[in-house]
């Protein structure tokens, strides 16, 4: 991963990306059906190749967390050994239903412009962005990338295809992540001028070009990473206090109640995305540092419809962590596989679409060790998309329930019949 070399106060984060415009067509960005609600009905399909205005509700999962991270080390050093710990945590999460949730994306085709709204009391996010600078459009590879803590979903790891990227955002007074001898930049600033404070604030959000994959749902995910950083002469200390959102959910077309099918089965197959924190090391080391990492993969959901059950099947690779100069201590490595299986019910009336909970969820790190999760909560929500539910997405929750344990994962998934 690049370092991220912030530019002038107010200058925008962006770049051209090589995905080229993002207009009307067959490269069409995302729009969702009329309304785009919880129980709103498929109206004419302009989801891969948009024609009007139009805003979608999403349903999926997003989290917060905060923490202050007091630096001993001079300005500019570079360190090969991490001397700082992160205190006043704050984390919050929380998963959406398809007839609750305040996640929009609106886009109009007339002037290529994305407004994202993200806001969120219980997962304690804010995230709110307009994209209508083509410079917003940016991507990986080259000078300039998206910034740091961004998944590379068209990665080796990953191999998804057709994500876009926009990004917009701010800086003022803070030079450049601080890089770390050996490892990738890591989000920790140094003051440009000591005597003034700085500060850092850019979201990313990105998506699946509706028509990759699926022609009527798609996925995105979205990234917050915000930084205040202070300098005390008396101490010596630069104090950063940090606050990172990240979120992941499914939007299109939802299908109409009675266009969903009362018999058969079917197979749903896509992709999975997920956010997650995972720290399982404060009552064996009294380490409380907690990096979010993020998960793709693959997702599997089998529907009855006659019996009105579902049930879902994740495997997902697990991306590297976002550090901040601390102990860098983790215990899920970059490319550990993740697996998580479970199931429940359809209910259009009183759920929109479908609902349930997982049975068990499971990590196997590149080394062969196998991590089982006790889960204290989880959630599946969802619902059916196309004229006659062709596809299907939703979000997800897996709460750990282990005692001085911080394990939380939070995603999204769709999938279309063959």
């Amino acid at each position: 991963m690049r370092l991220l070399i912030l530019l002038a106060s107010t200058t925008m984060l962006a770049a051209c990306g090589g995905a080229g415009p993002q207009s009307a067509g067959s490269s069409a960005p995302p729009t969702g059906g009329s309304g785009g609600g919880g129980t709103g009905g498929t109206t004419e399909h302009t989801f891969v190749d948009p024609t009007e205005a139009k805003t979608y509700t999403a349903v999926g999962s997003s989290h917060s967390y905060q923490s202050t991270v007091q630096d001993p080390g001079s300005v500019g050093q570079q360190r090969s050994v991490r001397q700082t710990s992160q205190i006043s945590q704050l984390y919050q999460g929380d998963a959406t239903t398809v007839r609750n949730s305040n996640l929009t994306i609106a886009y109009d085709p007339r002037d290529a412009i994305f407004n994202v709204s993200f806001t969120n009391g219980l997962a304690g996010t804010s995230g709110a962005s307009r994209f209508q600078d083509p410079l917003h459009r940016t991507d990986f590879g080259g000078a300039v990338e998206p910034q740091v803590g961004t998944p590379d979903l068209g990665s080796n790891m990953w191999n998804i295809p057709g994500v876009q990227y926009l990004e917009s955002g701010s800086s003022n007074n803070v030079s450049q992540a601080r890089p770390v001898v050996g490892a990738p930049a890591e989000f920790l600033f140094d003051l440009i001028d000591q005597t003034q404070g700085g500060s850092y604030d850019s979201t990313t959000f990105f998506y699946q070009l509706p028509g990759t994959d699926t022609q009527y749902v798609t996925f995105a995910g979205y990234l917050r990473n915000q930084a205040s950083v202070s300098y005390d002469g008396d101490t010596g200390l630069t104090t950063q206090v940090s606050t990172l959102e990240r979120g992941a959910f499914a939007y299109g077309e939802i299908t109409s109640n009675d266009a969903v099918p009362t018999s058969g089965t079917g197979t749903f197959n896509g992709t999975m995305l997920a956010s997650m924190v995972f720290n399982d090391q404060p009552d064996t080391t009294g380490n409380f540092d907690t990096y979010m990492q993020w998960i793709a993969g693959n997702a599997t959901t089998s529907v009855d419809f006659g019996a009105n059950t579902f049930s879902l099947s994740l495997d997902g690779s697990v991306g590297a962590p976002m550090f901040d100069g601390t102990s860098g201590q983790h215990s899920v490595l970059e490319g550990a596989r993740f697996f998580a299986n479970g199931g429940g019910d359809i209910n259009l009336v009183t759920a929109g679409g479908f609902f349930g909970q997982f049975n068990e969820a499971w990590f196997v790190n590149p080394n062969n060790s196998r991590l089982d999760l006790v889960i204290a909560g989880s959630s599946i929500n969802g619902a059916f998309y196309g004229p006659d539910a062709e596809e299907l997405g939703g979000g997800y929750r897996i709460v750990g329930g282990t005692p001085d344990e911080r394990i939380d994962i939070l995603g999204t998934f769709v999938g279309k019949q063959p």
